[in-house]
This record gives C-alpha cells, structure tokens and sequence, in this order.
C-alpha cells in the first residue's frame, strides 16, 4: 500500500464516519499522509482528525478516536494509533507494505506519473539567452532546470510545451551584425559590439554562404550580417542544447511580432481595456494601476516600440495560443522585471495569479580548487555549456545543476563532480541501479527469475532495512508531485540520494541471492523485486532529471 493508497484509504473512512451521522463535517478533497520521523510511530501519520476537529466541534482527540476504528478496519491496516493532540499513526500490515514493490515494478516507467496536474496546459518559456553569441553557463543552469521542470510537470500530468524565445529585433542585434561585418572587413570590432573567436567564426560562416555580401552597399550588409548571422547562431544554441538533452518545441522569433503586426495589435487591445494613455509624445501603459512602481513606455517618441511592448504582445500571443499559463524562468539580473510583466497581464484583462508564473534563478560558478574556471577558447569573457560538460559530463552537469534550488548561487566543483566516487552524488544514485542491475543479471545467470506478481510473497519482507527501502519507493510519486507543484526538481534528486543509501544499507544487511550450492527460496524472490522496484524508482527519477541510469559502471 502506497501513501497515495493509504490516503484514499482514510478518506474512505472519513466519508464512512460522516454517512453514519457521526461526525459533522465536509469529507476533505485531499488527506495528508506522511512518514513520521521517529519509525516506532508507524509506517505513516496523517493530521486529519486535527483539520476537521474545529469544523466537527469536537475534541482532536475525540475525532482521532472516531476514524482511528474505522481506519482499523480496512484491508492491509495491522494497527492505528492515536498519538499526540490527535495524529493517527497506522502501521500497516506486512504483506501490505510489501506490495508497494510489486506496484513499482508492475508500473514501470508508470511508476511516480500521477494526474494531479491533468488539465493544465502550460507554455514554459527558459533559457531564451539572445542569439548573439553561444550558451553559457548562466544560461546551464535554466537548460538543466528548465527541462527537469518540464518532465516533473509531465509526470504530473500537465499538457507542457517548451519555449525558447528568440530575441532577434533590437539595437543588439545591429551590434552583433556590425561586429560580424567588422570581422569580415578586417577592421576592430566597434566598442560596443561583441568579442570573442565565435564572432570570427559566425564572420566567415556568413560570407561562405553569401560570398558577394561583401561587395554590395552598407546597409545591405549590415542587414545580411544580421539574417545569416542570427540563423548561425540559433542553429548553434540548438545544436547545443540538444547535445545536453535539451529539446524546445518552439522557437519563437521577437521579430515575428513586429512583421506581423502583433505589436499594434497588443497596444489596441490594452487601450481597450482602458490603461494606455499618451503623454510626452510617447504611448504608455498605466502599469502602476496595477501595482508596477512607474509607468512603462510602450511606443517611444520617436514611434519605435520598446521592449516592453513586444513583451506585452508575446504574452497575447501566447495566450492566443491556448494556454492556461505562462511560465518564465529568468536569471537574477531580471528580478525587476516580475512588478511590470505582471502588471501587464492584469492590465490585458487576466489574474496574474492564474495566467503567470515567474521563476528567478541565481548564479552558477565553475571552479577548480576553489578557484573560478576560466577555459573557453571561444569566449569573449564567459565560461560555456560545452565548457562544463567538457569538464564533468552531460550527466553530471545536468545533476549538479538541478541539484540545488534555484534560489541559490552555487558553485560545481569540477574536481569532485567529474570523480567515479560515492562522494560524486551523481555517481552514487547512478552506482546504486548499476549494483541492482548486476543482481539482477546475476539472478538470471542463476536461473532465477522475478515471476509474476502473483507468486511474490512480499509478506516475507519483514527486516528492518527492507522495511525502510519499501517505505522509500512508496514515497517517490509524492516526490515528484511536491516537487512539481512547488516548481523544485531538487527534490527529486535530494530523494534519489536518500534512496540510494537506503538501498546500499538494505544490500549491506540483506543478502538477496543464494550462495554456493544453496537453493533459491520464496524470500529470495521478494528481496529481487524489491531490487527490481528500486531500480524502477531510481531510473524514473533520474529520467525526470534528464540523467541516464547506466546498467554497468
């Protein structure tokens, strides 16, 4: 019996103690089931009786000894006591706890996918770093981050589409084509424009495509250097991107708002809602109706439209498009941007607290011996993706960056990541399904397989430690359910580390496979599926990491 299990369990009970007239009160949509702390209170507690106590007008207590006999009551439940202001702690019965390993081997990569997001349709916009140059570490981080987010979401059951927009209109891109020009021509690269050996490389790449760019007029070239350079360096962050596992349904091009008339389109319909106003020759938003500590410009003086006003248009767009929210992920140099993107949606006529999401992320450092790496060969003053999984691996990197919540700056430590050691954690939870699928394979050599989960007798998992590794894997689908909702792939990844020592103490105590002329026995088969569900639980949550689970190390 699985947490989830248990908690329809008693709100079964509940729903049973309220029809009997016993107790005056709404059955709860949901039941909070946990593991306490100290493993003598049971294999899990709920707080229910102390939620419905004040709107039952009875005792804590008094509602805990209600639904305690009714919790007794049911198939799998060897014990329930009450504990405290009015806890119930339930320990379940052996067979019960047992079958939680055959559901997580029967499931498969089913296992841990629940549907409470199902319905939510969810636009999930990360890295977005302009096409003016190659990924970067800052960038690494939402990759990794932005990705595992998307699967956690998935495997709740959230219809997700991941979003790269592509910032290619604005003065930056006139910088970056005048660099590229300036290259070409041989001439220094203006002050204000990009550095680097790529910005070489993008140079050469445009004029082997287009050999006369050169030779026609300035304007031309400019914008020729701008067309093909922009694709170059596109086509080169997806290349890239893809290379860590990283793959976008959409890549949205800024410069499609402003052709296709999207951007006039948006100023209308937020002067329909009555918060565009002019003054100083310039259209602007009323976005401190809303909350925003000053007004935004819309369309300058000079009647260029500004920045904001794209963004206002990409959210319509998105909006047009049918999902029911907007998620942006942004580094911390963007803090300032949430007060005005959020007024905007209020001032488009929808709740910010339903139709956006944004996530601000911290920084990320690559160091060697405590020291900041500094090590591509085609930056301007950056460290890259590819410098990263130069230096510890796609697997490594991926973990080490969805490792720690976003809130946090954090430091890789190219020298520990990049080790085959238990203090690598990337290696640790990867070790661990390796050493299960060596069991697994020498079981077979023996002749012995797992059978159908009818014949396990999984009442036989009575030790201690094997007590603690059910427990572990009946957990992981409320892991990634938590972990989704509160946005947190972490979570995932602290919990494989757990459930990785969790299984090495298990294996330590617990011998799984005859030895010598010994004969396999019916204990022999519950203790391999038990290996074989916490290989299914290790390798889902490291899927949902985007990390492989190598059978051999």
């Amino acid at each position: 019996m699985t947490p989830e299990q248990l908690r329809d369990l008693v709100r079964t009970a509940v729903a049973a103690v309220v029809e009997r007239g016993t107790l005056a009160v709404a059955v709860p949509d949901d039941v909070l089931v946990e593991r306490p702390k100290n493993p003598e209170h049971g294999d899990y507690a709920t707080n229910v009786a102390l939620r419905l106590a004040k709107p039952a007008g009875m005792p804590p207590r008094a509602v805990a000894d209600l639904l305690a006999e009714e919790v007794r009551a049911q198939p799998g439940v060897a014990r329930v006591d009450v504990a405290g202001p009015g806890f119930l702690n339930v320990t379940l019965a052996q067979g019960a706890l047992g079958q939680i390993a055959v559901r997580a081997v029967t499931a498969g990569e089913g296992y841990g996918r629940t549907d409470t997001l199902a319905g939510q349709r969810l636009n999930l916009e990360f890295v977005s770093a302009n096409p003016t140059g190659p990924v970067t570490l800052g960038s690494t981080r939402w990759a990794a981050v932005g990705d595992a987010l998307a699967r956690l979401l998935e495997s709740s059951g959230a219809e997700v589409s991941r979003e790269y927009y592509v910032n290619d209109a604005g003065a930056q891109i006139e910088r970056f084509a005048r660099s590229l020009q300036a290259v070409a021509l041989g001439r220094p690269v203006p002050a204000d424009g990009y550095q680097g050996d790529y910005v070489g490389e993008v140079a050469a790449h445009v004029v082997a495509q287009e050999p006369a760019l050169l030779e026609r007029p300035e304007d031309e070239q400019v914008a020729g250097f701008a067309d093909r350079g922009v694709a170059a360096m596109v086509a080169d962050i997806r290349s890239t991107l893809e290379g860590f596992g990283v793959r976008f349904d959409t890549f949205f091009s800024e410069r499609t708002l402003h052709e296709s008339g999207a951007l006039e389109k948006a100023v209308a319909t937020l002067r329909g809602q009555g918060h565009v106003f002019e003054a100083d020759g310039a259209v602007w938003l009323r976005t401190t109706d809303f909350g925003d500590d000053k007004d935004r410009v819309l369309v300058k003086a000079d009647g260029e439209p500004t920045y904001f006003a794209a963004d206002c248009a990409y959210y319509l767009d998105k909006r047009a498009r049918g999902f029911d929210r907007v998620v942006i992920m942004l580094g911390a140099d963007h803090s300032g941007y949430v007060g005005r993107y959020k007024a905007l949606v209020a001032a488009a006529g929808d709740d910010p607290g339903t139709h956006l999401e944004i996530l601000i992320g911290q920084l990320v450092n690559l160091v060697r011996d405590g020291e900041p790496v500094r090590m591509s060969k085609r930056r301007g003053d950056f460290v890259l993706l590819t410098d990263l999984v130069d230096a510890v691996g796609t697997d490594a990197a991926r973990y080490a960056l969805a490792r720690a919540s976003v809130d946090q700056t954090i430091d890789i430590d190219a020298d520990l990541w990049s080790r085959r050691t238990n203090d690598n954690p990337v290696f640790y939870v990867q070790y661990a399904h390796a050493r299960i699928s060596s069991v697994l394979r020498n079981a077979a050599d023996l002749g012995i397989a797992l059978g159908e989960p009818g014949d396990v007798d999984a009442g036989l998992l009575t030790h201690e430690r094997e007590n603690d590794l059910l427990r572990a894997i009946g957990e992981f689908p409320r892991v990634v359910t938590s972990a989704a909702e509160l946005r947190a792939p972490h979570r995932v990844a602290r919990y494989l580390e757990e459930l990785a020592g969790t299984y090495h103490r298990f294996y330590d105590a617990c011998r799984v496979l005859p030895r010598g002329d010994e004969e396999a026995t019916p204990l022999t088969s519950a203790r391999l599926w038990l290996c074989a569900a916490t290989a299914v639980v290790l390798r889902n949550g490291l899927g949902v990491l985007g990390v492989s689970a190598p059978e051999r190390m």
